[in-house]
């Protein structure tokens, strides 16, 4: 078990440090947003015509890997949307219990499914080199990649989740410890 906790640490590493990009990525988005929009309108004041289709599909993909990325890290932090009215209430092994059944029956199965599904695609874009239709618009194929990649973390990610209900449900942790752990579940 104690080698399953490293690998989980491992992953769990793995997502802060995206969750760090995300961060970061999420600034860039807006900034590139506030420049575009005084570009556009300080180009029309001029009666200046600019493309600027490259920055408006740049944030675009900022979003995209904000929010593909995004996945996994919610999933370690526990802050994605859950119905709690009597989440909250319930004992930790309680929890964990519920936690890893919709785990293994929902949250497995959907990121397999999504891979499967998704790989040809991916695979059609990178052989083509897909390009944006619009006229200056940026490749494409990088940022379907990132659905794989997405759907690869978040599996990683349940597998770290397997591993902390796995320890929550065998008595390995308190529930003291666990909300030292992971404070944003227990707010």
């Amino acid at each position: 078990m104690q080698t399953l906790r490293q690998i989980a640490g491992l992953i769990d590493g793995l997502n802060d440090k995206l969750g760090v990009v995300i961060r970061w990525l999420a600034l860039l988005m807006v900034l590139t947003g506030a420049v575009s929009a005084v570009v556009r309108y300080f180009a029309r004041s001029q009666q200046w015509t600019l493309n600027l289709t490259p920055a408006t599909e740049a944030q675009w993909y900022f979003f995209s890997v904000i929010f593909l990325l995004g996945a996994a890290y919610g999933l370690n932090h526990d802050v994605h949307v859950r119905v709690d009215v009597m989440y909250e209430r319930m004992s930790a092994k309680v929890r964990a219990l519920i936690d890893m059944v919709g785990t293994i029956l929902f949250l497995i199965p959907f990121s397999i499914l999504m891979l499967y599904v998704s790989f040809p695609a991916v695979r059609v874009s990178w052989e083509i080199k897909e390009m944006s239709p619009d006229p200056g618009g940026l490749p494409r194929y990088p940022i379907k990649a990132l659905i794989l990649v997405s759907f690869t973390l978040l599996l990683l990610q349940a597998f770290s989740q397997l591993v902390k209900q796995a320890d929550v449900l065998l008595g390995n942790v308190s529930e003291r410890v666990q909300h030292e752990v992971n404070p944003e579940a227990h707010r």
